[in-house]
Parts: structure tokens; sequence; C-alpha cells
């Protein structure tokens, strides 16, 4: 059965295409969705992705947390569906109190655009495909705004509670804690920087976004059997 997987278009993205991709290349069924939707047109996961939402108005993120398909995307994620925001889409879910922490400005002020290490921290998270801590993911970044943060007492209860999935190896933006991927506490919605649509066909370089977005097609199957996620 293949993962019915919506990927988000809101004005100003322009990683949507790559992701609708990528869901293909490895197997799911990639639906378009649409900034004004009002329901998710049945998908079973959902993929909020990288881009320039609304310009990055006010904030990267802040107007595209109010558009219409985001109140579905709520529901969705409540019920357990699992939802994978990458990049822009990071900053939209956090944006939308979806995800723990803020998205501020790269601490050398500069746009970077590289590859980069991410180190697997949670054991067995079946967002990672259930690869071990220590493990290498070699992911691109291409981020301004990209610098997780959190108070020190919501990063203790972060850390406490097994949200940190992935850190950066050589920290690109000044992330706190080197913090690259965090999940809700529930675990079902997951947000980062690097971007994993990008990495998933070894003829354009690196590979390390499959585990990510194949974890997203077994939790999307898992929900559409069962409607729960358990990640």
């Amino acid at each position: 059965m293949k993962a019915r997987i919506g990927v988000i278009t809101f004005p100003g993205s322009c990683d949507d295409r790559d992701a609708l991709h990528a869901v293909e290349h490895l197997g799911g069924e990639a639906v378009a969705l649409w900034h004004a939707d009002a329901d998710l047109d049945g998908c079973a996961g959902v993929i909020v992705p990288g881009g320039f939402s609304y310009g990055d108005y006010l904030r990267a993120g802040a107007i595209a947390r109010f558009a219409p398909v985001m109140r579905a995307v709520e529901a969705f994620a409540a019920a357990g569906g699992p939802v994978l925001g990458i990049c822009n889409g990071f900053q939209v879910l956090c944006e939308a109190g979806l995800l723990p922490g803020v998205l501020r400005p790269n601490h050398h002020g500069r746009f970077v655009c590289r590859d980069v290490d991410l180190v697997v921290q949670a054991a067995g998270s079946h967002w990672l495909g259930g690869l071990e801590p220590g493990a290498v993911l070699r992911i691109p970044v291409k981020h301004h705004d990209g610098a997780w943060y959190a108070p020190p007492a919501e990063q203790e209860r972060v850390e406490a509670a097994g949200q940190v999935a992935l850190r950066y190896a050589d920290n690109p933006n000044g992330a706190l804690a080197d913090i690259a991927c965090v999940t809700n506490a529930s675990g079902n919605v997951c947000g980062l920087m690097p971007h994993p649509e990008h990495a998933v066909d070894e003829a354009l370089g690196p590979v390390g976004g499959r585990p990510l977005l194949q974890g997203l097609l077994a939790l999307a199957r898992a929900h559409k059997r069962t409607g729960l996620v358990t990640a």
C-alpha cells in the first residue's frame, strides 16, 4: 500500500516540487496541497516544505502559520498524524506551536548552503528508520534563519524527553547545543533545517535524506492502518 503524502505549497515555497519528487522516488504517492485548502485530501502524512512562505515577512513562517491549510495540519497532528517540516516548514511548525523552540538568524549573519553531517541522537526513532545513536547522515542545508533556540529550561525539557533527533557534527548556524532536528512530545511531528528531499537520489549526491522520508512513509502507513503513531 502506497503512503499518500501531502506536500503544501505556500506563496513563496520553492522546495515543494522537490519534496513531491522525493516522495514518489521513495515509493510514496505524492499529493500537492495548496495553502488555501480546507482539508488534507485524505493524506496519511504531510510535508511542510522549504522556501520563503509569504516572503518571510514579519518572521520566517509567521504568516504561513495562519494559512487555512494549517488548521487542518494542526487537527491532523493532534490526531497522531505524521507531519514533517523542512527548513521554512520547520519555522512554520515552530511558529504554530507544533514544535518547541524558534529559529533565529544564523550566528554569523550569512546565508549558508552546503552539505552537513548530522548525528543521530534518539535510539530507534521511527523517523530515522531505527538508526542507532552515533549514525551519521549527510544532508544539505540552505538557510539564513536556521539557528534553533529555546530558553534553557525548555531545552532541558526537550533533551530529557528524547525530542532531539539529530545534532550537527559541525554546527553551521549557531543552533543551541548543535540541535538540528526535534520532534514534538508525542513524536509524530518532526522538524529540521537540512533538506532531506535533496538527498535521496545517489545520482545527485548524498542520500542521507532517505531515512527521514522513509520514516515518514512508514509512519503514514501506520497512521492510515491504525490511526495511531508511535515514534
